[in-house]
């Protein structure tokens, strides 16, 4: 086996020496955002950057567009480790997620392992993954075996006010629901038509009802997509959309059902007909993660200053389709504090603070203390084994779909 402090040294150093480009891609990604299965100028500069670092680089991914993958050989056999990035932005608002920085993670961590696989067993793979924002890219490259040959996979996500080692997601589907009514003159004939709105609006009122009786991590929220054409115009058509959530797929699940039953309800109660429209890629498991490779990340950022927290069972957490990966193999999502203010993910605040100096420097030790973790994987057969034994185990449990 090579020096492995020797390793991480030269792996941090290349990071160093990419400082200036890496900063440079991330702030450009920022300044273009691109929405779901759009990213295609974030995808060629991500690629391009891993082709001039010696990658292999496939475009289209699985046959998605704006997905992609860079493969880069060891010395000899041993684990897969994907190092995963995310691109996409938000409508209206851009990089409101931060994803202009995970990209930069990703990447920097990849070509610092790139920089030092050729000493090491295994493989690391760069893995593009589009549309995290709803459009679930993840969900379609592990339908089409993307993911089938990695043995471990890692990404960072920024968040403010702590850096986590771990947390918890929401479990959550996407769903459409259109009512069909009759038109007719609101003021002349209403007893003519069938009002397509009142049904939308008892389907919010059901909602409302229901919340009382669900737990407390249960979340449904919606909008009104189209509500009608004129107020002297009975809609004959409205349309919905929700997000469905809960802090595991079974009972996320239950509490799919009981929507699905206020939405029928609400078109019987109101004489209109209904459809709804399950999104089958918009269906992000709750994420669970390999506590061994956790461990080793924040053992890394400690060791380069930062301060890492333990995941918390009362996290404010949202949903990811990172979680549909770990529900496949060991995987981590650690989160780093780029502020230590609390800044509301999902906000123009958020954006913004997504390209300053502090969040970008935050970032790049982020990538460094990842790029080790990847090492480890690679160089320690003992973190692997340890991190399938923690994932076949809470499969025969049951705990990977259900609370970690």
């Amino acid at each position: 086996m090579p020096d492995i402090a020797a390793v991480r040294k030269r792996a941090l150093d290349a990071i160093d020496r990419r400082r200036d480009a890496l900063i440079a891609l991330s702030l450009a990604i920022h300044a273009k955002p691109e929405l779901a299965y759009e990213e295609r100028e974030a995808a060629l500069r991500l690629t391009e950057f891993l082709e001039g670092d010696g990658f292999k680089v496939k475009r289209g991914y699985c046959g998605l567009e704006t997905a992609y993958r860079g493969d880069a050989k060891g010395k000899g056999d041993g684990p897969r480790v994907a190092i995963l990035t995310e691109y996409d932005a938000l409508a209206d608002l851009g990089h409101g997620c931060g994803h202009n920085l995970i990209a930069m993670i990703g990447t920097a961590a990849a070509v610092a392992v790139r920089e030092v696989v050729d000493e090491l067993p295994g493989s690391v793979t760069a893995i593009g993954t589009p549309a995290e924002e709803g459009g679930g890219g993840k969900v379609a490259l592990l339908r089409a075996g993307g993911f089938d040959d990695v043995d471990a996979a890692m990404m960072i996500h920024p968040t403010t006010g702590r850096s986590l080692a771990g947390r918890h997601s929401l479990a959550t589907n996407r769903v459409q629901v259109e009512y069909f009514g009759k038109a007719a003159h609101a003021a002349s004939q209403p007893d003519q038509g069938v009002n397509a709105l009142d049904a939308l609006l008892l389907l919010f009122n059901g909602i409302g009802a229901m919340r009382q009786q669900l737990r407390p991590d249960a979340r449904i929220h919606g909008i009104i997509a189209k509500g009608g054409s004129a107020p002297n115009v009975i809609p004959d058509y409205t349309m919905g959309r929700f997000s469905v959530r809960a802090l595991d797929r079974a009972y996320q699940q239950e509490v799919l059902r009981r929507f699905v039953a206020c939405a029928e309800g609400a078109a019987t109660a109101s004489g209109t007909t209904v459809k709804i429209t399950v999104d089958p890629y918009a269906g992000y498991d709750n994420m669970v993660f390999s506590t061994p490779m956790a461990e080793r990340w924040a053992v890394h950022m400690r060791s380069l200053g930062m301060q890492i927290f333990d995941t918390r069972d009362d996290e404010r957490v949202g949903s990811t389709d990172m979680g549909n990966v770990m529900q496949a193999l060991p995987a981590i999502h650690p989160y780093i504090a780029i502020s230590d203010q609390t800044i509301p993910g999902h906000s123009t605040a958020f954006r913004d603070y997504a390209k300053t100096p502090e969040a970008l420097e935050r970032a790049l030790i982020a990538a460094k203390a990842l790029a080790l973790t990847a090492i480890d994987v690679l160089a320690d057969p003992e973190v692997l084994r340890k991190a399938r034994a923690e994932f076949d185990a809470r499969r025969v449990t049951g705990i990977v779909r259900g609370r970690a």
